[in-house]
């Protein structure tokens, strides 16, 4: 009997523990089995992806080959990286932390999950020229049929670039640029993207060293060459290393308007100098004052229309200044009396617009910065180094195809405004779910723990109908005209509150 007892607790033993808690003694066991998910609601992005069929040809088209036949399939290796993106990772080592997930990759059509090092060695397989033409065609898929729904032309194309830190022998790891870190070798990541719908529309990954404008204007001009006339921007939009003439010139040369800003040189501050006695300075909205007038420096083509802008600063100044010891020194500048102190911005613009348009036009830019902090900070263009640059140039395109799918996707839940991945995730992905089979029927079982868990499971309710009848009604259409009906219907609200079933917006776009 004796015996007996010590069995029973040695298996108990090998199941579980039990804990002591102010609820009194639980018993804790472990299943790593289990068909359970953290991603609980991810099932209806996946829905997503079937029904626009952008997952599918993402697969069909990947350059990817093994020769193996003990490798992963290939269907595993993208679906695997596109779940760890989702998942807010940044490094390889992290997709460790999914691959328990005993729901989801079955209903994305893989065999499993596979490990961080399949996943570094699979990108490394891929041909760059060829992955990065591929990854580009994809996005072109997926923003195309948005610019061609919003267009007329009514959409902006912003242009930028950001810095990413790094902190190992990198391959382009070069000190360059980098106000917050100097001296930090880093990668700069030029990018462009669709302004208001914060769309990617493309990223180039160059060494820390190749910043400027000059590095850009080559994948600038190839993405405008490849959108049909009909559909270009009604402008492009930088900030003060867009404004020279290599990039005015480029856009006067093609037709497109520009708008960007200028240095403050000394011929600029002459003519700060020259206009401000004058009273030709209206409202241009946002505290500021402006006036126009035609200006042409130094390695400029041509004379262009610059917009002067102005505005009072109220109260004392604080200046700081480093010394050569790298001591910080502050100094108070105390005026009395009616001095004015102004700050000033300089804009150069081919638009014909009135000043005040046109300025509010520069501040919105500020939206781009936005979308540069959430790629970096919420998604994986912080992440996801290796010692080589063709890797990162591979995963900064496949964050930016899965950011552009997410963004389409949370449209459609909720097209009032954009909500960045610190906002979404918890809304639209994160809750546990359990997967269960009974009478040769899946179900899913969700607890979502979100405040907003009703208002969640309405929308998705909405969109998994939506989704519904463009699966039906649009069985037989091409997979832009599929994403042009649910750019309509996730960007409806954009285009002015256009409503309608996909049976008429089928008809819309027919």
């Amino acid at each position: 009997m004796g015996e007996a007892k010590r069995s029973v607790l040695a298996k108990r033993k090998d199941k579980g523990i039990g804990l002591d808690t102010y609820a009194g003694k639980i018993h804790v066991e472990w299943d790593p089995h289990a068909a359970v998910t953290p991603l609980g609601q991810l099932p209806f992005f996946i829905e997503f992806l079937k029904v626009s069929g952008l997952f599918d040809v993402f697969v069909q088209e990947c350059p990817l080959e093994y020769r193996s036949p003990n490798a992963p399939d290939k269907r595993a290796v993208l679906g695997t990286l596109m779940l760890s993106i989702l998942a807010g990772h940044k490094r390889y080592a992290h997709i460790t932390a999914i691959r328990s997930d005993g729901v989801n990759p079955d209903l994305l059509g893989m065999q499993k999950i596979i490990s961080e090092d399949a996943a570094r060695r699979a990108l490394s397989q891929i041909e760059e020229t060829e992955g990065i033409q591929w990854l580009d065609t994809q996005l072109a898929r997926c923003t195309m049929p948005v610019i061609s729904t919003v267009s007329g032309p009514s959409w902006i194309l912003d242009t930028d670039t950001t810095v990413k830190c790094l902190y190992g022998k990198q391959e382009g790891a070069v000190v360059g640029y980098n106000p917050k870190k100097p001296g930090r070798p880093s990668h700069s990541y030029h990018s462009y993207f669709m302004a208001n719908t914060r769309l990617v529309l493309k990223v180039e990954v160059k060494p820390g060293n190749e910043t400027s404008s000059n590095h850009s204007t080559t994948g600038l001009w190839q993405l405008l060459e490849s959108i049909p006339k009909e559909h270009r921007p009604a402008f492009i939009r930088g900030d003060v290393a867009f404004g020279v003439e290599g990039v005015l010139s480029g856009a006067e040369a093609r037709g497109i308007n520009y708008l960007t800003k200028l240095r403050l040189t000394k011929n600029v501050k002459r003519l700060i100098e020259k206009l401000f006695e004058t009273d030709d300075w209206i409202n241009a909205g946002g505290g500021y004052s402006g006036t126009e007038a035609s200006l042409k420096l130094i390695g400029w083509s041509r004379d262009r229309r610059v917009i002067v802008l102005r505005r009072y600063i109220a109260g004392d100044i604080l200046l700081e200044q480093k010394t050569a010891e790298n001591q910080l020194e502050m100094a108070f500048v105390e005026t009395e009396g009616r001095i004015g102190k102004y700050e000033y911005a300089v804009l150069v613009t081919s638009l014909p617009d009135e000043i005040l348009t046109i300025a509010q036009h520069y501040r919105d830019r500020a939206d781009c910065e936005n979308s540069f902090d959430e790629l970096k900070n919420q998604w994986g263009w912080g992440g996801y180094t290796t010692k080589d640059l063709k890797r990162c140039r591979l995963m900064s395109l496949m964050v930016a195809l899965v950011y552009n799918w997410w963004s389409l996707f949370v449209r459609l839940a909720n097209p009032e405004k954009h909500h960045e991945a610190i906002t979404s995730r918890p809304l639209l992905l994160h809750a546990v779910a359990k997967q269960t089979t009974h009478g040769g029927q899946t179900f899913l079982t969700i607890t979502n723990h979100h405040a907003k868990s009703e208002k969640v499971e309405g929308a998705l309710r909405k969109l998994s109908r939506f989704l519904w009848q463009v699966k039906v009604a649009a069985e037989q259409l091409s997979i832009s005209e599929r994403l042009k009906i649910i750019a309509i219907h996730a960007f409806r609200k954009m285009l002015g509150d256009l409503q309608g079933n996909p049976a008429n917006l089928i008809r819309q776009t027919g």
